[in-house]
């Protein structure tokens, strides 16, 4: 339970260090990101907001899923919430969009607030509680937030994009659909 802790805390304070991005017009940072980052989503054994179980069978489903970094703590993450609800809402059959809030932990305060910011914004998607492995995988995320693409075999593809950027997640999705 300390490790979990420890980890929490020193992502939270690597990301709160570097900031949020508002957009994506940094291209160096996405590039460094990009490489940076596995490209392979790891196994993971974590739950959603609700309690509930969620593993990384979550992508088998469908052929894209677009993968958004948040913090709760990050007004760019937040201001974008009503548009990524929209895009939820909206997405075509063989998509998805799911959350990873990269500062909650089980019992934490900051699942109460993601449920108040999604609440809020209307956005109604899985939005994930990160496990150890997850925690893992977070430490390559510089800021948020941050948004990935991964097919349904657990990999990702595309590009990586640091900032918020619906519009982008829009036209990246689209490409990886074709």
């Amino acid at each position: 339970m300390a490790k979990k802790f420890f980890a929490a805390i020193l992502l939270v304070v690597s990301i709160l260090t570097t900031g949020c991005l508002d957009d994506a017009e940094n291209l160096n940072e996405n590039q460094n990101v990009a490489q940076a980052m596995a490209k392979q989503m790891p196994t993971f054994n974590a739950k959603n907001l609700d309690g509930k179980p969620v593993t990384n069978e979550i992508f088998a489903s469908k052929k894209i899923t677009v993968v958004n970094i948040l913090g709760t703590f990050c007004p760019p993450c937040i201001g974008e919430m009503p548009e990524l609800g929209e895009l939820a809402r909206n997405m075509p059959a063989d998509a998805q969009l799911i959350g990873l809030v990269c500062d909650a932990q089980d019992g934490s305060e900051e699942i109460q607030e993601a449920k108040k910011i999604l609440r809020d914004a209307g956005a109604n998607f899985v939005n994930i509680v990160p496990d150890e492995n997850l925690l893992k995988f977070l430490s390559d995320v510089d800021a948020v937030p941050t948004t990935i693409f991964v097919n349904s075999k657990g990999e990702i593809v595309g590009r990586v994009i640091v900032g918020a950027d619906v519009e982008g997640y829009k036209n990246e999705l689209a490409k990886l659909l074709k």
